[in-house]
């Protein structure tokens, strides 16, 4: 496709949570600070919300990432790590999983019980060893309540100086309004730590694009001018996920014109041809100069404004 006529290695804005092009801007370098501060105290839930497509997945993998980072650098500190990504799972399915991400050989058809107190020997296993179990999920709003509350009471395992398992719950908006059910408000009070994620600033798109162009092997001069950073922000509204939508559309429509930089008009045409930024990106100018022209006609039939 493109790869070649931009000097690139790899295409630079696919939507795959690829570590390697984790950008720490303001906001994901304050959330992974937060989940590294949250894990050296060993307690409670943590919580990381975001609207779609602003990065969740990356961070929790970055996160991961730090996480075998710290093991191998820090010998004292071992941490035992495990990621559901589907967590829309019933009690006896989170448990299920769980123990699987544990290593943990269960018997065909094992009872709850069972399966609750093999995984409690097994935590307790990695507490005699000093190894602290991180249990984080994605897509957590996705999480029925009764599952919520079948976590939480995992969560009451402890030894007298710690708990046996901590856990990161990373969801949508939505995952704030599940935890104020009432009954599992206990679960909400456990939440030690909490941050929203937010959008990319326009600086911050220019930075964006650069890194992922940078990381995928291009060397040489801006190829998205400030016009077209300017319009990839106003049609992204500084949502990651959108960003590599167009940005990867714009690159794909100066290649086939055969230009070497992308402008204005490629994100338009990017914008236009997506459905979830098209009518911010590209008609609403037309849209204001219209209701402008509206106005101007109203007031003036009303005798507001004399015309000549």
């Amino acid at each position: 496709m493109y790869l070649e006529h931009f000097g690139l290695r790899e295409f630079p804005f696919t939507l795959t949570p690829d570590t390697s092009y984790f950008l720490a801007s303001n906001h994901y370098q304050a959330a992974l600070n937060t989940l590294l501060v949250a894990i050296h105290t060993g307690e409670g839930f943590i919580k990381i919300t975001g609207e779609v497509g602003t990065g969740k997945t990356l961070l929790c993998r970055q996160f991961l990432a730090c996480v075998e980072q710290i093991n191998a650098t820090q010998p004292h500190a071992q941490y035992v790590t495990a990621y559901i990504p589907n967590p829309y799972l019933t009690p006896q399915g989170l448990m299920l999983s769980l123990a699987d991400e544990l290593g943990i050989a269960l018997e065909p058809n094992a009872e709850q019980h069972h399966i609750l107190k093999t995984i409690t020997q097994t935590l307790l296993t990695f507490a005699r060893q000093n190894q602290q179990v991180i249990l984080c999920f994605d897509e957590a709003q996705a999480m029925p309540l009764e599952t919520l509350e079948a976590l939480r009471l995992l969560t009451n395992m402890e030894t007298e100086k710690r708990k046996l398992l901590q856990i990161i719950l990373f969801g949508q908006p939505e995952l704030d309004q599940n935890l104020q059910q009432n009954q599992i408000r206990q679960l909400n009070q456990r939440i030690t730590f909490h941050y929203q994620l937010g959008t990319l600033k326009q600086g911050e798109v220019d930075d964006y694009v650069m890194h992922r162009l940078h990381i995928a092997g291009y060397q040489g001069r801006p190829i998205f001018t400030r016009s077209a950073i300017k319009a990839l922000y106003r049609a992204s509204r500084g949502t990651p996920r959108l960003i590599n939508i167009l940005a990867h559309k714009a690159l794909m429509a100066s290649f086939g014109k055969g230009e070497m930089i992308v402008h204005k008009q490629q994100i338009f045409k990017a914008a236009s041809d997506t459905e979830s930024a098209h009518q911010r990106a590209h008609y609403w100018p037309y849209i204001i100069a219209i209701l402008l022209i509206v106005a101007v006609v109203v007031m003036a039939r009303t005798g507001w404004v004399m015309l000549k």
